[in-house]
Formats: C-alpha cells, sequence, structure tokens
C-alpha cells in the first residue's frame, strides 16, 4: 500500500506538472567583455541626470567625504534620510522581541563580532572612518555615497585602521582611486555594488548567506531568473523597494507569508516578498495540478520549490568553521592552506592560522522547516548551558500558526570561543596592532578579556568553544520554472520535506484509511480527465465523419 500509493501519486502528477530539470554541473559562462545593459531597479529607473554633467562634480577631489559633500550639496536632504538606515545605524530594535540587534551589538559564528573589530568590520559600514566608539554618526559627510553608487568598479574601501602586519599585506599594491572618474560615473545601484559587501560577508564570497555569491554580478537565467543579464536583469533594487534611502526586505524581521500579496515592483515598498510582485496565485489555472500548486502556496514558501539548491553557480558556501584549531604558527608566523578547488575552478582557504578550519559546499539542498518570519538572537548578554549546542540565530513556526510557512533554510555550524564561567558569548578583539589583538599574537584569552573589558561585560576568566548553529533563510538564486521541485521530489519516504512535523504529506506519511481514500481520489481523477479526453476525441471524431 505504502509504495503502490507513493509511485501512483509520483506517476499521476508528474503527467499534470512539469518536471524539474537537472542543474547544469560545468562552469558558468563567462561575462561578455562588453558592458552589460543597464539592470532594472525599482520605479527610480531610468536616471534623471548625466552627473559627468555636474560643475559640483568637476572639481578636484582626493577622498570620498569630498565627494559626498559635493552630494550632498544637490541632494540635499538625502543624507538625513540615509542615517535612518540600518546600513548606516548598524542598529535595529525588534519591535516584536524587543532585542537590540544589528552589526553593531550582535555575535555571529562567522567572524565572530564587530564590535569592536570596527577598524576591519566596519569596511561593509557605509560610512567613512568608523573604527572606534568615537565614530560620530551625526556628520553626514562620513556617510559614503560611492560605495552603492559609483558604477566603474574601480572604487574600493580598505580597514578604517591598521591592524597587524600579517593582515595588513593583504590592501598593499591596490591602484589609487580615481575620485573624479568614480564621482561623475554614479548611478542607480547596481547587483556589484550592494554585493561588494552583501556577497562577501562573513570574511569571503558566499561564506555567510549562500544564496548571495559573485556568480550573481552577471548571472545567466539557469542561476537565477530574476538576475539574468541577458533576460529580465533585475538589480537587487527592484525588488528591495527604496523609499528615502530606506529599502525593503529585513533579516531582523521576515515576512514568511505575505497574505496582502498582489502588487508589481514598486507599488508596495513595505516588503520584497514574491508575492508582493506575483500574487497569492501565482500558476495560471490551465490545469487541476496548477489549481493544487496555488492551493500550496497557504503553506508552502515560494523559494522552496523555486530555489531547489543554494551555492549554485560555481561558489562555494562555507558551512562549518571550526575557531578550536585557529592559532597554529609555522616558524612563529600565520600560514593558510588551500584545499578545496570550487566549480568556477577556484581554490578556497580550508585553513588560516587566524580563523581556524572551514568546510565548504555547492549546489546544497536546503534545511526545511515552518517559519512565522521571527528570528531570535542570543547576544552578548543571554545566558545558556555550554554543554549543549547553541543556536546564535533561531526562529519559530508551526503548522497550527497561521503565519507559518515551510522555508528553506541554510544552516551554519561553528565551534566558537564562549566564557565558559559565565555562560555567555564573548567580545573578540581580532583587529588592531596592540598586543592583544588575536590576528597578531595568536593569543585568544588575552583578546577575549581585551573585547570583554572593552565594553564593561562580565568575563570570568575562563574561556572554551562551543558549538553553535546559525539559519539563514534562503530567497536568491532563483532558477527557472521548469527546474522547479516536482510533486515526487517532496511526497515519498525519502523526499526533501521528510523531517517537517505538523502536516500529513501523501507519499511520505501513510495510514491506511487515508492511503485508499487518496488512491481513490486520485484514480477518480485520472478516470474523469480520461473520460473527458475520450468524450472529445469521439466527439471531434464524430463530426468529421458527419462532414463527409
Amino acid at each position: 500500500m505504502r509504495s503502490f500509493f507513493g509511485h501512483l501519486l509520483a506517476i499521476l502528477l508528474g503527467t499534470l506538472l512539469v518536471t524539474s530539470a537537472q542543474a547544469s554541473s560545468g562552469q558558468w559562462p563567462t561575462p561578455p567583455a562588453t558592458k552589460p545593459p543597464d539592470q532594472v531597479s525599482g520605479p527610480l529607473s531610468g536616471g534623471t541626470g548625466d552627473h559627468t554633467k555636474y560643475e559640483a562634480l568637476k572639481q578636484p577631489f582626493s577622498s570620498g567625504p569630498e565627494v559626498t559633500k559635493a552630494c550632498l550639496s544637490c541632494h540635499t536632504e538625502t543624507g538625513k534620510h540615509f542615517m535612518k538606515n540600518i546600513h548606516w545605524t548598524w542598529e535595529y530594535r525588534n519591535p516584536d522581541t524587543g532585542q537590540l540587534l544589528g552589526k553593531k551589538h550582535l555575535v555571529n559564528n562567522f567572524c565572530t563580532n564587530a564590535r569592536g573589530n570596527e577598524g576591519m568590520c566596519a569596511q561593509c559600514h557605509a560610512g567613512y572612518g568608523w573604527k572606534d566608539e568615537s565614530f560620530d554618526f551625526s556628520d553626514e559627510t562620513n556617510i559614503d555615497c560611492l560605495v552603492c553608487h559609483e558604477t566603474t568598479g574601480t572604487y574600493y574601501k580598505t580597514p578604517n585602521s591598521e591592524g597587524s602586519p600579517a593582515c595588513s599585506v593583504m590592501f598593499e599594491d591596490m591602484a589609487p582611486i580615481d575620485y573624479n572618474l568614480v564621482a561623475q560615473s554614479v548611478g542607480l545601484p547596481q547587483r556589484a555594488n550592494c554585493g561588494t559587501c552583501h556577497f562577501h560577508g562573513g570574511g569571503g564570497d558566499n561564506v555567510k548567506h549562500g544564496d548571495l555569491s559573485s556568480a550573481l554580478t552577471n548571472p545567466p537565467r539557469d542561476l537565477d531568473v530574476h538576475m539574468d543579464a541577458q533576460g529580465l536583469n533585475f538589480a537587487c533594487t527592484a525588488c528591495h523597494i527604496t523609499k528615502s534611502h530606506i529599502w525593503a526586505g529585513s533579516r531582523y524581521r521576515v515576512i514568511a507569508k505575505d497574505k496582502e500579496g498582489t502588487g508589481k515592483p514598486g507599488e508596495r515598498r513595505d516588503v520584497a516578498t514574491c508575492e508582493s510582485c506575483h500574487g497569492n496565485e501565482p500558476h495560471p489555472v490551465d490545469s487541476l495540478a496548477a489549481f493544487k500548486l496555488n492551493d500550496h502556496i497557504s503553506s508552502v514558501a515560494c523559494q522552496t520549490c523555486h530555489i531547489p539548491e543554494f551555492a549554485r553557480g560555481g561558489v562555494a558556501t562555507e558551512t562549518d568553521w571550526d575557531w578550536r584549531t585557529a592559532g597554529k604558527t609555522r616558524n612563529g608566523e600565520g600560514y593558510h592552506e588551500h584545499g578545496y578547488t570550487q566549480g568556477n575552478g577556484e581554490e578556497r582557504y580550508t585553513y588560516k592560522s587566524i580563523k581556524g578550519t572551514f568546510t565548504y559546499g555547492e549546489n546544497l539542498v536546503p534545511l526545511y522547516r515552518w517559519f512565522d518570519g521571527q528570528m531570535n538572537y542570543t547576544t552578548i548578554d543571554t545566558k545558556f548551558d555550554v554543554t549543549k549546542p547553541v543556536a546564535i540565530n533561531d526562529f519559530t513556526g508551526s503548522r497550527e500558526d497561521p503565519r507559518s510557512r515551510i522555508w528553506p533554510f541554510k544552516r551554519m555550524t561553528t565551534w566558537m570561543p564562549a566564557d565558559m564561567g559565565n555562560g555567555t558569548l564573548v567580545y573578540n578583539h581580532l583587529w588592531g596592532q596592540d598586543e592583544d589583538s588575536y590576528w597578531g599574537n595568536y593569543d585568544m584569552g588575552k583578546s577575549i578579556a581585551h573585547g570583554m573589558k572593552q565594553f564593561n561585560l562580565p568575563y570570568s576568566g575562563e574561556y572554551g568553544y562551543v558549538e553553535t548553529y546559525s539559519y539563514w533563510p534562503i530567497t536568491h538564486m532563483v532558477a527557472p520554472k521548469e527546474e522547479a521541485l516536482a510533486c515526487s521530489d517532496c511526497h515519498a519516504d525519502d523526499g526533501r520535506l521528510e523531517n517537517v512535523e505538523g502536516v500529513y504529506m501523501p507519499g511520505r506519511d501513510h495510514n491506511p484509511w487515508l492511503d485508499t481514500i487518496g488512491i481513490i481520489a486520485v484514480l477518480g481523477t485520472f478516470l474523469v480527465i480520461l473520460g473527458h479526453a475520450l468524450i472529445r476525441i469521439f466527439s471531434t471524431m464524430k463530426n468529421k465523419q458527419e462532414q463527409h
């Protein structure tokens, strides 16, 4: 009964749906040498002026802040708007949980903590010069306009303060920035602008999210149907709509089920959901199968079916990080080792003295769970049992919760330092020229003691390592519809949703009475369809005979 029903369901529904095609296992095409077409942004597509003609940008510039002053001389209100953005504040108060979040405060299970390491980490802050607690968040000239708006690809950011000599060499021999060139090139943000930070968060290309990598800079359709450089060619802001320099969409407060739906990009500016463009009935109802697919929308996120794997496009993502092995040296010097060749042929480090050991993966099947959009974080103040795994960020959701749907996630595993006496996470002083910085002396005890003292946090003096997890909702790298999951991918004994609780799934779950009813229903549906088809065939034949 079990085997029969599972196979029957797959066969019959398989005749009604387009089955998924196999993803390409080769390298992705090399981007064309010619300038690609302009990417499609939100409602501001097209631009309103040629910045090469603006007198304010023709003066000689020698620094980023000088360019910002020129920008603000025309865009007089932009600074006030931008300073409310999380890209500037690095701070967010969750209205539902009351948790104070943002990079300014949180500990993560990648490079641990930005706080106290701003000299390095704030390269990805949309401003200039944040290297310690004295940074002036009220000074508009500290805003970095170029990182989001320059289009030459020659602009870059370096650390705001010097680190140890071993780290500083990473930024040697870089070509000087032509500030006049980049200032006059400004336009609407492109994928490469956003990717400067979002593709490289966590310490490298696609390290953190799994669905955000440099492969999306100029992707083919197989990698992402929306960002396809020769197709729709969406910029990030086509979905992450901007209003007064505030972007829609947040990892701190996700909309797991958008009941409002309907609306093209630009019509709704409060969310960046699939439903805000495609609505809540995205499949044209031209068959029973399409009707059933739309019925799935209430309990299954669009991403679950339409992003069958992440870390595609030849760029791997990290899945495991072990800080316990960090600190090894050769002849008193730190070193690194290559040990993984990713799909595009590039080598990735599997060990660094300053960070430990890494494990990578590509074309990974997500973890599937019920998700109501609420992310919960273990902060620097949270107490926990150091003998058990710790969720750095976790989430809630269930079948009974009307806000929840089944979502895909990347799960990251990291062994990271903690205060074993107090049962808390720690701030680790990684970056700096002083004798306590870990990326110079490889002394974890000193770096933790320094980081905790710097912010007046209690520290027992006893550090160790705890196993941690973090979860990252997968929502980019949308595959073409012909590569979406088929019914049999989930409705099977060992299908993708085998560990999802709270729902009876035909083909996966088995109850004699329900199976019997299901078989009768499916056979009845099939017979009705077959009967309808036969009637049409015989009617057509009869009409032809009568005509002759």
